[in-house]
């Protein structure tokens, strides 16, 4: 295969390759590390790489492969995000008022590893992940592939810019807002957030509690569901979901089963009244376009409008994302060394009543009751992942405290409800706007449904194939 054929093959295709023995592990990592040291100096997705760590790990993925060893990531390389522990290197969350290295790997860290994954690099977000772009005053910007001069979102903008330049398969990611699914829409990519409590938080078992999904993203709909098989938390996990996972795959290969069927799909688009959450023109064509395919399959789409209430994202939602920034500031060693405007949100954040997170959580099971009316009727929802396209590179800059805060809460009104009840939502690739950049949609599934969002958003993929584009620049 050709080497960049072989880059963006994805992690289900070269897990596949290298138990075939048609590729190792240690020339696949050495492919990336070649493509990171070429190319990341323009997009700054990575903050650090540990090639000779990776080497290592992908000889010994090697040497069990030849030993007849089985696993379902054996030695594919995968990039970290910057805010997950791997032992003997520092977690950076985005800023530099980190202390020492991590003594152990993140939980997700650790299940990656057991499945074969060999981690190539950490990757960049913006401090504490609390903007939807990934610039900091410490790391610089990290770039779009697929339009140098745009942001990939964020948080997990580093993992997300990574993965479509072709300069790893897969990344790990989390979403408490919309970090998973606002990077996968701007950059071509499959995005899922899953089931609350279906992925492993630890050592933060309640991070943001409860707000925060950990995940990975990845180039297609089947190296996603590979990823979420070979680490999602057990019936026996602490915190996990009460129904049982099935697997992603099963889904995926089951599309005989649930997404055949003809669906019934509730089309939403409408906010509370806000200057800053008019939807962009090509979002809206993106939601169109992405409607009519899925009536041509045989799926039943009707419009069906959302109550969010007064507010989106909603004031509960608020109170616990300034909360938990107050309090992961104060984990730092040295909070003094974070941005200002993170400093200030901080410090908002320890003014809220101390009751307030507990007010927000007794009103979540009402919001989610409200909020998820056409579930009553219809199995998915369907909807913008954010009022807008991706925001240029420093469109922010020197902006206050207040300004970006509403910039940011202005990104996530259609996705930060869903971090809020809980249940699965993903994005999914719709097309190209005329400037090059990537559309998307988004799912959102009933509790614990996962497997209809991954059956449905394989029918879109096989029908609107996405994992083939490449950023030109990147090729």
């Amino acid at each position: 295969m050709d080497a960049v054929d072989l880059a963006y093959a994805g992690i289900a295709s070269q897990a596949e390759m290298i138990a075939a023995g048609e590729v190792s592990s240690k020339e696949l990592v050495q492919l990336y590390l070649d493509r990171i040291e070429r190319f990341n100096p323009r997009l700054n997705a990575f903050r650090v790489v540990l090639a000779e760590r990776a080497l290592m790990e992908a000889e010994q993925a090697d040497a069990r492969r030849g030993a007849g060893g089985e696993r379902p990531l054996l030695g594919v390389p995968i990039a970290v995000k910057d805010e997950f522990d791997v032992a003997g290197e520092v977690t950076a969350c985005g800023t530099n008022a980190y202390g020492g290295p991590a003594q152990e790997d993140s939980e997700i860290v650790r299940r990656a590893r057991a499945a074969g994954a060999v981690i190539s690099g950490k990757t960049h977000m913006p401090e504490l992940g609390a903007v939807p772009w990934t610039e900091s005053p410490t790391w610089g910007a990290t770039r779009n592939p697929w339009h140098l001069d745009h942001s990939p979102g964020g948080s997990s903008g580093g993992s997300a810019a990574a993965v479509a330049a072709g300069l790893v398969g897969a990344a790990l990611a989390g979403d408490g807002g919309g970090s998973i699914r606002f990077p996968a829409a701007y950059c071509g990519l499959f995005g899922c957030k899953t089931q609350r409590g279906r992925v492993p938080l630890a050592p933060h078992l309640d991070a943001w509690h409860g707000l925060v999904v950990n995940g990975v993203l990845a180039r297609s709909v089947r190296d996603t569901a590979l990823f979420y098989d070979a680490i999602a938390d057990g019936p026996n996990d602490p915190g996990a979901p009460s129904v049982p996972p099935s697997s992603f795959l099963e889904a995926l290969g089951g599309m005989a089963g649930q997404a055949t069927r003809p669906l019934k799909i509730a089309l939403a688009s409408r906010l509370p009244p806000s200057p800053l959450t008019k939807l962009h023109p090509e979002n809206r064509v993106a939601l169109e376009e992405t409607a009519e395919l899925l009536r041509s399959i045989g799926h039943e789409v009707t419009v069906r409008e959302i109550d969010f209430g007064p507010m989106a994202p909603p004031p509960e939602f608020t109170a616990i994302y300034l909360r938990s920034i107050h309090e992961e500031a104060a984990t730092f060693a040295a909070p003094q060394r974070l941005e200002r405007r993170i400093r200030r949100l901080a410090r908002l954040g320890g003014m809220l009543p101390a009751g307030a997170v507990d007010w927000a959580l007794g009103r979540q099971a009402a919001f989610a009751a409200r909020v998820n009316e056409p579930l009553a009727d219809h199995d998915v929802m369907l909807m913008p992942v954010s009022p807008a396209p991706p925001p240029r590179i420093g469109a922010r800059e020197g902006w206050g405290w207040l300004r970006a805060t509403m910039a940011a809460s202005a990104t996530v009104p259609y996705a930060a409800p869903w971090n809020f009840t809980g249940q699965p939502a993903c994005s999914v690739p719709a097309g190209f706007a005329p400037d090059g950049l990537p559309r998307a949609v988004q799912f959102v599934g009933r509790p614990n449904d996962e497997a209809t969002l991954v059956a449905l958003a394989a029918q879109i993929e096989a029908e609107r194939p996405w994992a083939q584009h490449r950023p030109a620049a990147f090729a």
